[in-house]
C-alpha cells in the first residue's frame, strides 16, 4: 500500500531453527566452539523475499491496508476493463493468508447522497477494531468494515481529492485538493480549516511531530507545514530533474520524509536536512509506493517499469527493494516483480508489522503478490578438533538458525577438506558413530539449507588413537600375597626371605601365601609366609605356599568380585598365621 498511517509495530513472524553443536566421545569431554562456518551461494543470515502466493480476487487493486487490529487485508479497487461479466470496483476484504474474499463493499453515496457502485482509490486509515477510511472519486470520504452492505460517505466541497492522510483527531482526515490542504470531518466532509500552497498535490503526515510534508513536484520543493498553526514552517528544495511525480511518505519512527522523483527517492530527515538518495529497480524503473516497518527499521519501496519496452531501460518488470531507514543501505536482495508497470496506475505496498510478509499490488493485471521473508542459515556454533580412542562413541550435533527452519546434512572429508561427501543417513540434528582407526584424520561439518541459501559449520578434525588393550592400570591394588620366607613382591617379581604377611591396605582384598604382585602384571612367588604385597595399580592375589599371582587387570576391572572376596581373604590370613606358627622349626642355640 501507499500507507498514509503508521501501522502498529508487531513481532516478526519469523521462525527459527535451534540445533546445538557439540562434539563428544566416551573417552573425553567436548567443549563447543564459538560461532563459525561459511555461507553457500549467499552470505550467512542474508534476507531474501520470495513470492509465495498471488491473489486475483479483488479487481484492479489501487491501494492496500493491513488492519493492525483485525489483521485483515483491505483492498481499494477499480474495475478491470477485460472482466466485462463483473464489476470489481469497491472495498474488498481479504484473508491475508490465501486471498479469500471475506466481503466486498461496493455501494457508497454520491454527491447528492444517491448510492452507486464506487471505485476506491486510496485507503486513508484503519478504523478502531476493524474497517477503513477511504477516498472514492471524485471527492468522497467513506467508511466501511468487513460485512457492511453499503459504505457511509460524504463529499468534500471544492475540487477533486488528490491525496489524503489521517487527521490530527480520530474524527478528521487531511486531504489535498491540488495545492489546497484541508482538515475535514469524516462523517460530514465539512472543512474545519485549510491552507493554500504555491503548488503541489501529494503530501504525508508525521503525527508524532505534528508536521505535514507537502510536495510541489512541478517546482521541485517540499513544504514543511506545522499542523498546530496550519502554516508553512520551512521550504526544502529538491534536486532538479524531469519532475516525474511519485510519492511523498514519512517514516513514522524517525520522521524522515521520502520523496519519489523520477527514478530515485530523495530522503531528508525530520528537520529537512538531506540524508541521501535511494536507487533501485533496473533501468528506467520509477518508485511508486513505500511502506515502513518500525520493528525492523526498514523501508519497502515498489518500483514500476514505465511500460514502454521500446524505450531504453524498459523491460516491463518492476521490483521491490528493502532499505535500512537509518543509513538507506539495502537490507535485503531486490525482488523482481514480473510485468509490474505503470501504464494502468501506480502499485501499492502493505507491510506486516515485523516485516515477515509484504503485499504488492499490480494494477496492470489485477494481481496482488504475497511475499515472505526468508533468512539464509546462520551458523551459531561449530565443532572443535577432538582426539578419541578407536571404538569410542562420537556424537556430533549442530546449531544454525534461519527462516524457514533449515534442514541439515552431515558431510565428511578424507582429504583435509579439499572435497566433501554427504554422510548417508546423517540428516538429523545429531549424528553419532563409533570411531574406527580408519576415521583418523577425517574432518566433519554440517551443511544447513533453506529457501534462502546454504550455511556450513567450520570443520572439526578427528584424531583416532589405538584402542587401550592394557589390563589393569585403572584401579589401585589391594595388598599382595604373602610369600613363604620371602619379602613381599613388587611389580610382579617374586619375593624372598620375608616375614609373615599381613593383609594389604588401600585395596579390595589381601591374600595369604605367595609373593604379592603390584602394577599391571602379576608376579609369581615361592615360599611360606611373607609380608603383604605393596599397593599397586592392579589387585592380584595368590593363596597358598607356591603359585603365580593372577593378572591384576582382570580383578581390578570387576570391583564387585573384589569386594566379595574381602571377607574370605581375612579368614585365610588368620589361618595362615596358625599354620606358620605350627610348622616353623625351633632355632638351636649353642
Amino acid at each position: 500500500m501507499t500507507p498514509r498511517h503508521p501501522l502498529t509495530p508487531g513481532r516478526a513472524g519469523t521462525a527459527s531453527a535451534a540445533l546445538a553443536l557439540v562434539l563428544a566421545s566416551a573417552a573425553a569431554g567436548s567443549p563447543v566452539s564459538a560461532a563459525g562456518g561459511e555461507g553457500g551461494e549467499v552470505p550467512q543470515g542474508a534476507v531474501v523475499y520470495r513470492a509465495t502466493a498471488q491473489f486475483t480476487t479483488a479487481g484492479r487493486a489501487r491501494d492496500l491496508l493491513l488492519h493492525p487490529d483485525s489483521k485483515k487485508l483491505y483492498v481499494g479497487s477499480d474495475d478491470l476493463p477485460e472482466t466485462t461479466e463483473a464489476n470489481e470496483s469497491g472495498l474488498h476484504v481479504l484473508e491475508p493468508a490465501d486471498g479469500k474474499v471475506r466481503s466486498t463493499v461496493s455501494q457508497a453515496p454520491g454527491p447528492t447522497g444517491t448510492l452507486g457502485r464506487r471505485a476506491v482509490r486510496q485507503l486513508v486509515a484503519p478504523l478502531p477494531g476493524d474497517g477503513a477510511v477511504f477516498v472514492y472519486p471524485l471527492r468522497g470520504i467513506g467508511t466501511a468494515k468487513d460485512g457492511d452492505s453499503v459504505a457511509a460517505g460524504a463529499w468534500v466541497p471544492g475540487g477533486p481529492v488528490t491525496d489524503a492522510a489521517p487527521g490530527p483527531t480520530a474524527s478528521t482526515v487531511l486531504v489535498a485538493q491540488g495545492s489546497v490542504l484541508s482538515e475535514v470531518d469524516i462523517a460530514t466532509a465539512a472543512v474545519k480549516r485549510s491552507l493554500t500552497l504555491e503548488g503541489g498535490e501529494r503530501f504525508a503526515y508525521d503525527r508524532a511531530r505534528g508536521t505535514v510534508w507537502f510536495t510541489d513536484f512541478g517546482n521541485r520543493r517540499t513544504y514543511r507545514v506545522d499542523l498546530a498553526s496550519f502554516t508553512v514552517a520551512a521550504t526544502v528544495e529538491l534536486p532538479a530533474g524531469e519532475s516525474s511525480a511519485g510519492f511523498t511518505e514519512v517514516d513514522p519512527e524517525t520522521g524522515a520524509v521520502w520523496v519519489a522523483l523520477d527514478t530515485s527517492v530523495v530522503v531528508h530527515d525530520a528537520a529537512g536536512k538531506p540524508m541521501g538518495t535511494v536507487k533501485g529497480g533496473a533501468g528506467a524503473d520509477m518508485p511508486r509506493a513505500a511502506g515502513f516497518d518500525a520493528a525492523t527499521h526498514e523501508a519497502f519501496v515498489v518500483w514500476q517499469d514505465p511500460g514502454d519496452t521500446s524505450q531504453p531501460g524498459c523491460d516491463g518488470d518492476g521490483a521491490l527493494t528493502v532499505h535500512r531507514t537509518r543509513d538507506l543501505k539495502e537490507a535485503a536482495a531486490p525482488v523482481v516483480l514480473p510485468g509490474n508497470h505503470a501504464q494502468s496506475g501506480s502499485a501499492a505496498v502493505a507491510v506486516q508489522p515485523g516485516g515477515a510478509t509484504v503485499f504488492v499490488s499490480d494494477p496492470a493485471v489485477g494481481r496482488i503478490t504475497r511475499l515472505e521473508r526468508s533468512t539464509s542459515p546462520r551458523i551459531t556454533r561449530s565443532p572443535e578438533d577432538r582426539t578419541v580412542a578407536a571404538g569410542a562413541e562420537v556424537a556430533l550435533t549442530a546449531q544454525a538458525e534461519g527462516t524457514p527452519a533449515p534442514t541439515v546434512v552431515w558431510q565428511v572429508s578424507t582429504d583435509a577438506g579439499r572435497t566433501w561427501q554427504a554422510v548417508p543417513g546423517a540428516t538429523s540434528a545429531t549424528y553419532s558413530f563409533k570411531a574406527a582407526a580408519a576415521d583418523n584424520g577425517r574432518r566433519y561439518r554440517a551443511e544447513f539449507t533453506n529457501d534462502a541459501g546454504v550455511g556450513r559449520t567450520a570443520p572439526a578434525a578427528l584424531t583416532v588413537t589405538a584402542a587401550d588393550t592394557t589390563t589393569g592400570g585403572t584401579a589401585p591394588t589391594t595388598g599382595g600375597t604373602s610369600g613363604t620366607d620371602g619379602t613381599s613382591g613388587t611389580d610382579g617379581t617374586s619375593g624372598t626371605s620375608g616375614t609373615s604377611g599381613t593383609s594389604g591396605t588401600d585395596g579390595s582384598t589381601a591374600a595369604v601365601g605367595g609373593a604379592g604382585s603390584a602394577g599391571g602384571s602379576a608376579g609369581s612367588s615361592v615360599g611360606g609366609s611373607g609380608a603383604a604385597g605393596s599397593d599397586g595399580g592392579a589387585s592380584g592375589a595368590t593363596v597358598g605356599g607356591t603359585g603365580t599371582a593372577p593378572a591384576g587387570g582382570a580383578l581390578a576391572s570387576t570391583g564387585t568380585a573384589v569386594a566379595s572376596l574381602a571377607g574370605g581373604a581375612l579368614v585365610l590370613t588368620a589361618a595362615g598365621w596358625v599354620l606358620v606358627r605350627r610348622t616353623r622349626p625351633r632355632r638351636t642355640t649353642g
